[in-house]
């Protein structure tokens, strides 16, 4: 576990995998989840000699709560600045799922972080009001907290219906703090909450920053996802035409949770190809848009 300095005084925490001499990976979550979720893909890219670096977004897990209750995009982006300079200030690929795929989309389309690589997870310009509001729903629950991991496991399932409920509850402590009454909160600052998105601001500015990509770029979506759409996913291809496509079926909003192992084989075979370990980054290819639709069971084909 690692802290680094965020902007205005917050403290980053993180984990890292692998040699820190491979090529930098920097792994952010969506809102809601935390570090932790990219434990497998982390894995995954170190053993391919990738050194794969995932933080706890400002407000979210060990990282710290804003004092000033800061939670826009360009804090985020900030944090984003202030993580690859402690690391060194190298060029790194940038992974973000949903809000991390936001915060990565705008550091490079608007110039504040040079990548060799993009890889957004279920995330777009365009989303479905839907499935934003159910987030929503589902973070606002049970503001006073929960009475038991129990309660947890449960609203979690009914929030995500087609994942099995886990029969172990400890790995949802990583998800929710101890109150001194005993209650189970979620780890987030319920203040990030009280900010509403424009949809359509944010679709607008997003869509200028995916116009700006030159760098190769993969976007990566749950067929299952009520958040980013079939249609969402062709505008952003049509907005950013050199990009490559994967749909993972089976998967949700929560790839990287969903389908872990399909997620994290086609984001290493990816980097393979355009961040190849030992060697320079490769420039982007024209037109290389492409649909890749994984399936979520015979993964021997996909290995």
């Amino acid at each position: 576990m690692h802290y680094w300095p965020g902007f205005a005084g917050v403290r980053i925490a993180g984990d890292a995998w692998g040699d820190p001499k491979g090529p930098l990976v920097l792994l952010q979550h969506g809102g809601g989840q935390t570090r932790h979720a990219w434990k497998g893909a982390g894995e995954k890219l170190a053993a391919a000699g990738y050194y794969a670096v995932a933080f706890d977004a400002r407000g979210h897990g060990d990282s710290d709560w804003a004092a000033d209750a800061n939670y826009t995009q360009e804090a985020m982006v900030s944090d984003l600045e202030a993580v690859v300079a402690a690391l060194g200030r190298r060029r790194p690929v940038l992974v973000g799922a949903s809000m991390g795929g936001g915060t990565s989309l705008v550091a490079i389309g608007e110039g504040h972080v040079e990548a060799t690589a993009l890889v957004l997870l279920d995330i777009a310009p365009k989303l479905e009001p839907d499935g934003v509001d159910k987030i929503l729903a589902f973070m606002e629950q049970k503001p006073e907290g929960f009475d038991s991991l129990d309660e947890v496991a449960d609203a979690i399932a009914s929030y995500q219906p087609h994942r099995l409920r886990p029969t172990n509850l400890d790995g949802l402590a990583k998800n929710v703090r101890r109150t001194p009454q005993g209650k189970y909160r979620w780890h987030w600052d319920p203040r990030m909450l009280s900010r509403r998105i424009d949809l359509h601001q944010r679709e607008e500015r997003l869509s200028a920053c995916a116009r700006a990509l030159t760098l190769p770029t993969l976007l990566v979506r749950g067929a299952l996802s009520d958040v980013l759409s079939e249609e969402g996913a062709a505008q952003f291809l049509e907005l950013a035409p050199h990009s490559e496509y994967v749909n993972i079926t089976g998967a949700g909003h929560m790839v990287a949770g969903d389908r872990n192992d399909v997620f994290a084989t086609s984001v290493a075979q990816f980097l393979s190809r355009v961040v190849p370990v030992g060697s320079e980054p490769v420039a982007k290819r024209a037109n290389a848009s492409a649909r890749v639709d994984w399936p979520s069971k015979d993964l021997g084909d996909v290995a």
